[in-house]
């Protein structure tokens, strides 16, 4: 591990809003000291909670919490070295209603009580093609998402990937939640709206390769059956993920084959 990633880890333990919890201890039964408690003993407010899940880099979780202070958010990641830039900046800013946690998603429900959080951004999530219960957009997700978000609390979805946004849209409509805003291409269909107008680090890469943004604003109202749509959707034919510009250049050669053939 590289010195820099070291003296992030090592700060990050510095930073009184960003809290980490090993999953062992989690597992373990005892209880995360804010469930239930974040108004109370990290923001002293009464503001709804937003949670930006797979933050990645922080930058929706800041650039949110800058346009509504009337807000508190927290973003969730488990890769240390990236909330650190996000946990850096708001830390500089001296933010109040924003704070960060390393953990793995799907134990997210440890660090909420029931009702705590209003809103739920996705933000670029892996689509997980191949594993339908990983998908976190996928039924399994929304039972783990109604065990702590209000009912009827908003969830968005922010991804390139056409596979992600077809099935959330069919999963969408198999359980009858009511869709608010549904764009397979944002930046050509919403215009005037700062919230959208938020660009990670990676969505400016994908949209330098020519890729669409989608997007999906919907009510998670609570349900006792969950239906998984059963369809076959095509994969995407490009690497979602790809990280440097020598694979950006290789997607951009392969979306141009595609075109042509």
């Amino acid at each position: 591990m590289g010195k820099n990633k070291l003296a992030k880890f090592a700060e990050l333990e510095t930073f009184p809003h960003v809290f980490q919890v090993s999953s062992n201890e989690l597992l373990s039964g005892k209880s995360f000291k804010n469930k239930g408690k974040w108004n109370e003993i990290v923001f002293n407010n009464n503001n709804p909670i937003v949670l930006e899940l797979g933050c990645g880099k922080g930058e929706y979780t800041v650039g949110l919490a800058e346009i509504f202070p009337d807000k508190n958010f927290i973003g969730v990641d488990i890769k240390g070295a990236r909330i650190w830039k996000g946990a850096k900046d708001s830390y500089i800013k001296d933010m109040k209603n924003v704070a960060f946690i390393r953990t793995n998603i799907e134990m997210i429900n440890h660090f909420f009580a029931k009702d705590e959080v209003s809103e739920i951004w996705l933000t670029f999530p892996d689509p997980q093609m191949k594993k339908t219960t990983k998908r976190l957009t996928s039924t399994n997700f929304m039972k783990l998402y109604q065990m702590f978000v209000k009912d009827n609390g908003l969830i968005h979805l922010k991804t390139d990937s056409n596979f992600m946004f077809t099935y959330t849209s069919e999963m969408i409509k198999a359980n009858n939640y009511y869709t608010i805003i549904s764009t397979d291409d944002l930046y050509k269909t919403i215009t005037d709206d700062s919230i959208l107008g938020i660009k990670t680090f990676y969505e400016q890469q994908w949209l330098e390769r020519g890729l669409s943004i989608k997007y999906i604003k919907f009510l998670l109202e609570h349900k006792d059956v969950f239906i998984e749509p059963d369809i076959e959707i095509e994969k995407d034919g490009y690497k979602s993920f790809g990280r440097n510009k020598s694979n950006i250049q290789q997607d951009n050669v392969h979306i141009k084959q595609n075109i042509k053939s």
